[in-house]
């Protein structure tokens, strides 16, 4: 049996006025996704757990079978996993997010998809000035980066109580009353605000203000956690299986499941991605691999924008060029199964992650028909499968 998933990052969302009624979903054009749902069963799953935040970081665990009420432990530590930094029991890993905020607003979650270049010079002027004694500024990929807490050479102050709330949740917002809070926040914030100061005349930003673009501002510290112990993906399912993204967290995950992770040329982990090379690279994984695992973040980049046309088209471009050439490939060897499921919903109106259900695919070998003939968030629910725990849905998924 050949696995595939595929993970249109946050597609799930409510119906919308500009589409008459419908959901992104609904209303996107997807002939090889309601081939799959015709073909096969259409479900619902819950990912994020009530009392966890409503993000990719628990959404992802969950999809890929794990529970993440007794696994997760924080979303730094994962993306810690993807760049292959090891974290002592002692040590914290906090994500540390490059933003714009202007007259306490959260004007660019992003600081305008700044460069990795940028950053990791921005980055570099944080570490000189603020970094040392256990304290380390990882530059990741363009916005998202990484600051390291060892705890055995600096005490840390903090317990899994701190809060902080993601930027992409602030979009447009004020942050007045999301600065981090609770053990330790003092030390964040502190940080935060000394980025402001070192980053207010710096090289970078006057380069970007001179293009056109916006600055980085500070960074925004949150996701605070210690590194998960998860058990094989092959040990607790089976297949062996390898992950394409161009996300770090979805990295992590691969790393921490052990999976290998398959960079793919193009990927960029927005709106602009090479959604064909996708579909290519995971075709050709199927011939060394049991499963494939294929995520896409722009549905997600585009709700976080509030950009109904970009994800309406982002899904019409997974169709396209990531489910129909997976599945003709895969219907044309042996035996075969495909699952396609958002991790979470994530709301136009809003511009964030939301909990609740996803409308999830399964189709292939020894799966029989529903009555549904499309996928959407309708169908889903109006469902009789449902997982209100939704990392089962895996074993359902890979059967005996």
């Amino acid at each position: 049996m050949k696995y595939a998933i595929i993970i249109p990052d946050g597609a799930a969302d409510e119906p919308q006025d500009a589409l008459d009624g419908q959901t992104p979903l609904e209303a996107a054009h997807t002939p090889a996704m309601d081939a799959l749902a015709s073909a096969g069963v259409v479900a619902r799953a819950c990912h994020t757990p009530g009392q966890l935040p409503a993000g990719s970081e628990v959404g992802n665990m969950s999809l890929l079978g794990y529970d993440p009420l007794a696994n997760f432990t924080g979303r730094a530590p994962i993306e810690a996993a993807a760049q292959d930094i090891e974290l002592a029991p002692e040590d914290w890993a906090i994500r540390c997010n490059l933003v714009t905020v202007e007259d306490q607003t959260m004007r660019d979650f992003t600081a305008d998809h700044i460069s990795t270049e940028e950053a990791t010079e921005l980055l570099g002027t944080a570490q000189e000035h603020l970094g040392g004694n256990g304290l380390e500024f990882v530059p990741g990929v363009s916005y998202r980066n990484l600051l390291l807490w060892r705890g055995s050479q600096r005490a840390a102050p903090f317990t899994m109580d701190l809060r902080a709330t993601p930027p992409h949740d602030l979009t447009d917002k004020s942050v007045l009353d999301d600065f981090p809070r609770g053990p330790g926040s003092n030390v964040l914030n502190d940080l935060m605000t000394a980025t402001m100061e070192l980053f207010a005349d710096h090289p970078v930003n006057k380069k970007r203000i001179a293009a056109g673009k916006l600055p980085a501002t500070n960074v925004w510290l949150w996701g605070i956690g210690r590194a998960p112990k998860l058990q094989p993906f092959a040990e607790a399912y089976g297949p062996q299986g390898a992950m394409i993204t161009a996300v770090d967290l979805l990295r992590g995950l691969a790393s921490l499941v052990g999976w290998p992770r398959i960079e793919v040329p193009g990927a960029t982990g927005y709106t602009d991605t090479d959604y064909a090379a996708k579909g290519r690279y995971a075709i050709d994984a199927l011939n060394k691999f049991d499963l494939v695992c294929v995520h896409v973040e722009a549905p997600d980049e585009a709700s976080h924008e509030g950009d109904c046309a970009a994800k309406v088209k982002a899904i019409e471009e997974i169709d396209r060029h990531v489910v129909a050439p997976l599945a003709e490939s895969m219907q044309s060897g042996g035996d075969w199964r495909i699952m396609i499921s958002p991790d979470h919903p994530t709301f136009l109106q809003t511009k964030t992650h939301s909990h609740g259900n996803v409308p999830v695919i399964i189709a292939g070998t020894g799966i029989e028909a529903d009555e549904f003939t499309s996928y959407g968030d309708t169908n889903a629910a109006n469902s009789k499968l449902a997982f209100d725990e939704g990392w089962r849905a895996m074993a359902w998924f890979i059967g005996d």
